[in-house]
């Protein structure tokens, strides 16, 4: 290998070499063995593990799971599609590192690929990428086990890489690199961040357009978004099937529109307004937490000292408990439901980025500004309805997700982008020192003053009183506690503006210092980046310390079973439901670990079924209960411990009913459920009248009906009866991918009871086998596996050609 080029891939070689030991050195314990324990990994153990349990015994994917909500696609939960090249691409990139070190280095690469791509020394490139990589939301979200949102964003800077480098006349390299880590992104499963890095995308692409008219290079940009259209239709290839499986699922699930006509004022053909806005929405004034991480308290549960003035006050009146008071206290005081923390990135950072504002010209700066402000508006949410609405009511798709305070992810990756080419100006020094100072001046002067005045003057603009505040006196809290957690809480505010003020004077000083030729290049380097960690550093470990930690095996397993689970265990009949009210049964999966379960966790449920709980599971409407095959309940016992209670009214797997009504709508179906008894009577929409023809239901006193074989992806029964019989089986219906047969042959089915599969039976001894095979999953893999092949050969063949083109330079250079 030429010299030259050991010594141009040296700095890339140490930067990957960085990005490991800064990763491994926060997540430490992950050296020991240890494991994070993240509260929704643990509910996807909970929810995911039928599907895991059929794939590791058959080498199958089940594409349904029964242990959640009754019955739902497993699209959402945990398939894996192994037609998609990139699925061997992503784990050879992470190195196969445990969670969360695997994302935080994916990060960093990322960031740093980014950051090359417009032009930035390796060295400058390694500190941004700590910069991206160590602001504070990546720490929040591997806390609480948002593994796929990481995953998605660590893909988002090499994307924006690529669409930078096509505009810049690097096309088919550009290209294939845009394409190469959208298909990854995709693959990360995150719809939501693939969205915003679209919409960073969209607005690049303007930004650019209008800089190509300019300079009248229409056509080149022309031929560059064509290229680009490739590109990306090759990484969407690769992972159509999971593409196209959640599309065909989301007009069924939550995020689809509802046929029920109540509150339509606010329905959408996805999420509800009000379910998208009210939750979790960043205050206005929230939006300081990305220059002072405890502008509005943190967390909103957070321990304080016993310097404190709430511990002051407690002690007074018993010191032993005043200790265990202060540990979980209602610290944030804004207007989300609940926050782990805040998005925080720096005061660093935040200095360096409006000192870009002074400093960086071109369309990149434009870019920068137009989706920073628009990721804060639109963050904003229900703080700035009217242009929430405009997009839920106008913008494709964006109706589909709630957290709009998520869209800040894009100012997270754009503020660091600028703050670092504004290093990169000075370090060039192509501009005029004296428009150098002036930038400074002012960068400093509106950073560091708008810092020092929350330290001093907190009580001017802010009251530190929040929607909280009114729960804590419902629930007794005297005037005088109430007081003191204010006080404590400006002073929480005090502290971080302080604590930002001196980083962003260290920050200046760094600048001010190389302008003034007494700091070198090499120095500067070292400086920022470690100023930046210690900033940084700090503040994460607020959010994720070494106590996340876990042995390997909690980890793994993170359910013990209760005597009730055990109880359960021990009925050996195939297939039956439980509905346990010992936890929140429609927000935990921990019932779904040992058993069929009713309930569930999960953010994307069928449409229907979450109407049903609404309207009569969570009334105990006790025939929904029975038609549902609930079997046990497991209710609070003695001292609260978990009983199982028998349900003697279950109807089993399935059975014939000998009356029918027939509904006109949605409406009449789900409102006819509250006084009906499904044992002998079928509700159907009219819809499927014509799949009941002149059929009338008739009694059967020999007729018989059982499971035979139980597999989450197939049932399988055995069927007697000496006149044709109309069956309501207890299993969800969904007729995107559910077939039904007799004897081999398929049969039509429909749905009754709202929710569930029915279907008539001719006379005579069958066979009756329910079998899942969405049409949809066969055809994607095909599409996948050969989009997948050629974006592989685009991307590794641009790496030779790139190569090639290197060492040919380098040898003219000789001659």
């Amino acid at each position: 290998m030429p010299k030259s080029l050991i010594k141009s891939i040296l700095p890339h070689l140490v930067a990957v070499v960085v990005f490991i030991v800064v990763s491994f050195a926060y997540f430490s314990p992950l050296l020991e063995g240890k494991r994070i324990q993240q509260s929704d990994i643990v509910q996807f153990t909970g929810m995911s593990k039928e599907i895991v349990d059929y794939r590791n015994e058959t080498g199958e994917e089940a594409l349904w799971t029964n242990r959640m909500f009754g019955g739902m696609p497993a699209y959402l939960i945990s398939v894996v599609y192994h037609k998609n090249l990139f699925r061997s691409v992503d784990q050879l990139l992470c190195l196969q590192f445990p969670v969360p070190a695997r994302f935080l280095f994916l990060s960093l690469i990322g960031f740093y690929i980014l950051l090359l791509a417009f032009g930035t020394d390796p060295w400058l490139s390694m500190t941004g990428a700590l910069a991206f990589g160590f602001s504070t939301y990546f720490f929040i979200i591997g806390g609480v086990g948002h593994n796929s949102k990481a995953h998605a964003m660590a893909y988002m800077a090499p994307v924006i890489a690529g669409i930078f480098l096509t505009f810049r006349g690097k096309i088919w390299w550009g290209a294939a690199i845009t394409g190469f880590f959208l298909a990854l992104q995709i693959l990360a499963g995150h719809p939501q961040i693939t969205y915003y890095t679209a919409m960073a995308v969209l607005i690049l692409g303007i930004v650019y357009f209008i800089d190509a008219l300019k300079q009248k290079k229409h056509l080149s940009f022309l031929s560059s978004t064509l290229v680009l259209l490739v590109a990306a239709m090759l990484a969407v290839g690769s992972n159509i099937t999971g593409l196209l499986l959640t599309i065909e699922y989301g007009k069924y699930s939550t995020r689809g529109k509802s046929e029920l006509t109540k509150e339509q004022a606010i329905k959408t053909s996805g999420l509800d307004k009000d379910y998208i806005l009210n939750d979790y929405s960043y205050g206005i004034k929230e939006s300081m937490n990305l220059l002072i991480p405890n502008f509005l308290g943190g967390k909103s549960v957070g321990p304080l000292n016993e310097k404190s003035e709430t511990y002051q006050v407690v002690s007074r009146q018993n010191p032993q408990y005043a200790r265990q008071f202060i540990n979980a206290l209602p610290l944030y005081w804004g207007n989300q439901r609940y926050t782990a923390g805040p998005v925080y990135i720096g005061a660093v950072v935040i200095f360096l980025f409006v000192l870009g504002l002074f400093l960086v010209k071109g369309p990149v700066r434009w870019w920068v500004i137009a989706v920073t402000l628009l990721s804060l508006a639109l963050a904003w949410g229900q703080n700035l309805r009217f242009l929430s609405e405009l997009f839920i009511d106008y913008f494709p798709g964006y109706n589909k997700f709630r957290t709009v305070s998520m869209i800040l992810v894009i100012a997270q990756l754009t503020i660091p982008v600028l703050g670092i080419l504004a290093v990169k100006e000075i370090l060039e020094m192509k501009i005029p020192r004296k428009e150098i100072w002036k930038a400074l001046k002012w960068s400093a002067g509106i950073v560091g003053g708008i810092c020092l005045f929350f330290a001093i003057f907190p009580g001017w603009l802010l009251s530190f009183r929040g929607p909280v505040d009114e729960q804590l006196v419902a629930g007794g809290w005297p005037d005088f506690l109430l007081d003191a957690l204010r006080d404590d809480r400006k002073s929480l505010l005090q502290r971080d503006a302080f604590r930002s003020f001196v980083f962003v004077v260290l920050a200046s000083g760094l600048i001010v210092a190389f302008v003034s030729e007494k700091l070198s290049k090499t120095l500067l380097y070292i400086s920022v980046a470690g100023l930046i960690l210690f900033d940084l550093w700090p503040v994460n470990r607020r959010y994720l310390d070494n106590d996340h930690f876990v042995s390997a095996r909690e980890a793994r397993e993170p359910f013990r079973p209760s005597q009730a689970d055990l109880r359960i265990l021990q009925d050996d009949e195939l297939y039956f439901r439980v509905f346990n009210l010992t936890v929140s049964p429609f927000n935990d999966a921990s019932t779904s670990y040992y058993h069929h379960s009713i309930g569930g966790y999960h953010g994307a449920k069928m449409e229907r079924y979450q109407e049903l709980i609404e309207y009569h599971i969570s009334r105990n409407n006790e025939a929904v209960l029975n038609m549902l095959n609930t079997k046990y309940l497991i209710v609070p016992g003695e001292n609260n411990q978990p009983v199982a209670m028998p349900n003697p009214g279950a109807l089993g797997n399935a059975w014939f009913v000998d009356s029918l009504v027939i509904v006109e709508n949605a409406d009449e179906e789900i409102l006819t459920l509250n006084d009906f008894d499904p044992a002998t009577t079928a509700i159907v929409d009219r819809r499927f009248e014509h799949l009941i023809g002149g059929f009338v239901p008739g009694y059967d006193s020999t007729a018989n009906i059982s499971l035979e074989e139980y597999r989450p992806n197939a049932l399988t029964y055995s069927y007697n009866a000496i006149s044709p019989q109309m069956v309501v089986f207890s299993d969800i219906y969904y007729d995107r991918g559910w077939k039904a047969y007799i004897d081999g042959v398929e049969a039509p089915h429909f749905r009754a009871n709202y929710v569930l599969r029915a279907m008539i039976v001719p006379a005579g001894s069958h066979e009756i086998e329910f079998v899942f095979r969405p049409r949809t999953y066969f055809i994607g893999e095909n599409i996948s596996l050969a989009s997948s092949l050629l974006l592989l050969v685009l991307f590794f063949g641009m790496v030779v050609i790139e190569l090639r083109g290197y060492l040919a330079g380098e040898q003219q250079v000789k001659n």
